[in-house]
């Protein structure tokens, strides 16, 4: 039974290497049981192995090989179809990067805080030991100064007139830190307020979505696939769960 792996419409590669056999060796085969792999395979095999096709076991031998040129109309066309793969697949790929555009993701170590009073609104206070510090290191604080909430955190909170005012991200090392925060915080008071503490969202990078090279240092939105589970998209509704929204 021949085990020649080349077809026009798919890639050719070695089963032993994974890397693409060039388009010239097509018709190379170095076991009469027609078992194809690379000549770096090949070569491998023979001067540092056993020797053995992998196959059907029988030995090597450069007699046995047998090879003749791809013509180079039957080449042009190989190559013709490979580039039209290529151009569809990266067509593929920019379109459902494009659909993650109005996607939020759940992040693990991000904690969105709503309630605090306006004087614990500071990058230092909000750091220390005697707040947010207390549950783990603390890598990136910011304070949103809109009024008005958005998204999934809104589904989430449903803030009222005791948290209505600026939000609070806090992003920590470890996922198991954020955990705690909130774990601590969620419904506690403070100065006669009720303090929301949930899991912060962030969105997909614009060079991710156009499958680009981020341009930003320290960029800290989305640069590969997040977890259905913890993604949300938008639509008539507002935010819903990225798997319901499918079905």
């Amino acid at each position: 039974m021949s085990l020649s792996l080349l077809d026009d419409e798919e890639d050719f590669e070695c089963p032993l290497c994974m890397e693409e056999i060039d388009l010239t060796d097509k018709y190379f085969k170095p076991c009469p049981c027609g078992y194809q792999i690379c000549r770096f395979c090949w070569n491998h095999i023979k001067e540092d192995l056993n020797g053995l096709c992998p196959a059907c076991r029988r030995p090597y031998s450069d007699d046995s090989v047998e090879f003749r040129p791809v013509p180079p109309e039957e080449l042009a066309r190989i190559k013709v179809a490979k580039k039209k793969r290529e151009r569809e697949r990266k067509e593929q790929d920019l379109a459902a990067r494009k659909q993650l555009a109005n996607v939020r993701v759940v992040q693990k170590n991000l904690v969105y805080v709503l309630g605090l009073p306006p004087k614990l609104q500071n990058e230092e206070t909000l750091r220390s030991h005697d707040y947010f510090g207390q549950y783990g290191k603390i890598t990136k604080v910011v304070v949103n100064r809109r009024s008005n909430l958005g998204g999934v955190q809104q589904a989430v909170l449903s803030p009222g007139p005791s948290n209505a005012n600026s939000g609070i991200y806090v992003t920590y090392a470890r996922k198991e830190d954020a955990a705690r925060a909130i774990e601590a915080v969620d419904g506690s008071l403070c100065e006669g307020r009720v303090i929301r503490a949930t899991y912060g969202t962030t969105k997909y990078c614009s060079y991710f979505l156009k499958n680009q090279p981020c341009q930003n240092v320290g960029c800290q939105f989305l640069h590969e696939p997040g977890e259905e589970a913890d993604s949300f998209v938008k639509d008539e509704h507002g935010y819903v769960a990225l798997g319901r929204q499918r079905s």
